[in-house]
């Protein structure tokens, strides 16, 4: 008898998570046909995910009428469209994280893009976000910007789960972790029970490839192609050999004997920008137990290699990891470079759909209110 390649996933440790939402999603059951058929175990969104969902289609017509017509503004309707839907989806994945104790059966919602950069407002949204969708089983993302570290420390603090986004390099995943668990620290100083405290830290994958891979294009020699499609990969294992050696310290040692239980490590942006890659490179060679993978819904339906899947792939891969980035390295493509400008892009690019999506809601809530 043979498994489901996604079930094989989940028998190596990895955690499935479906990279979508949308009301037509909840409405029409197939978000509840992936949890049953393809061990889906939690959801994340984004802006740009809300954008998509809410301006394509009809599914929230009645809803912006609705709030049309309470005399509602703009900003008010998309904060309770998007956080209904975050929490109707949390009680559909609630059977997985009383099953889970809250380990999986987690669904993100994001504090708006443009307090990335403001410590303080983050810290106010995010509690906004936890008490309005008002589930134990969801999780508040925040950006890893430097001003968000700060943020992550105090939200946790609270005793508010968080899924911790937007991390492109190792040396800010050090960074975050660091506010991970000095927000622990804190929740234990508080009062809190740190056993129902969860965190995953996002660490963003095929974007790495899409910018060195174009400044592989550009270098056009032999030993720059044969680099393709390799450094993405490389980048999110060594920031599992960076997982290991920091839930391994003594100060983690006292957390977890506090009941602390470890940030995860997060697999985002798996779905292959070059339509040359196989769909599950993201996949296959980011194998390995405790860790969660969030896949855009062709992923889950393609075809894995069933060997890949069944093993730790990421630990097995430490010097070839290492030998990657240091031949970019000679290469002159510079990682520091490359990371940084992928964390100004991310940022733009939520922050660009915000407000597309706030322009396209205020119209549909105007053309309501003249219809009305």
């Amino acid at each position: 008898m043979t498994s489901t390649p996604t079930q094989q996933l989940s028998d190596a440790g990895v955690s499935i998570w479906l990279d979508d939402l949308s009301r037509g999603r909840l409405d029409s059951g197939t978000l509840q046909k992936l949890i049953d058929e393809k061990n889906v175990v939690g959801v994340t969104t984004n802006p740009s995910i809300f954008q998509a969902a809410i301006t394509s289609g009809t599914d929230y017509d009645d809803l912006i009428a609705g709030k049309a017509a309470e005399g509602a503004n703009v900003e008010d309707t998309i904060f309770d469209i998007t956080t209904t839907d975050v929490a109707d989806a949390c009680n559909l994945f609630a059977p997985v994280a009383a099953a889970t104790k809250g380990i999986d059966g987690r669904v993100s919602i994001e504090v708006d893009p443009r307090l990335a950069w403001d410590t303080k407002g983050t810290i106010t949204e995010a509690q906004k976000l936890f008490k309005r969708v008002g589930k134990d089983n969801v999780l508040i993302k925040i950006p890893a910007t430097l001003e968000g570290l700060e943020a992550i420390t105090a939200t946790l603090a609270t005793g508010i789960s968080v899924n911790v986004t937007l991390i492109f390099s190792l040396d800010r995943y050090r960074a975050v972790i660091n506010a991970f668990q000095a927000g622990l620290e804190q929740a234990k100083e508080n009062g809190h029970d740190l056993a129902t405290i969860h965190s995953v830290a996002s660490f963003f994958v095929s974007r790495v490839d899409s910018e060195i891979d174009k400044r592989l294009d550009a270098l056009g020699t032999d030993e720059a192609k044969a680099l393709k499609g390799k450094a993405g990969v490389a980048n999110a294992r060594l920031a599992y050999q960076v997982y290991e050696e920091l839930f391994s310290t003594e100060r983690w040692g006292v957390l977890a004997e506090a009941g602390a239980l470890p940030q995860r490590p997060l697999w985002a942006s798996t779905g292959v920008k070059d339509p040359a890659y196989p769909d599950t490179l993201y996949v296959t060679g980011l194998v390995a137990p405790g860790v969660v993978n969030t896949m855009p819904e062709k992923t889950l339906d393609a075809t894995f290699d069933h060997g890949a899947v069944t093993g730790d792939t990421i630990t097995r891969g430490y010097d070839d990891a290492n030998a990657t980035l240091n031949e970019l390295d000679a290469l002159g493509i510079s990682y520091t470079e490359v990371v940084a400008q992928l964390e100004t892009e991310g940022l733009d690019k939520f922050v660009a759909s915000w407000k597309e999506l706030l322009s396209d809601v205020e119209s549909a809530l105007s053309n309501a209110r003249k219809a009305s």
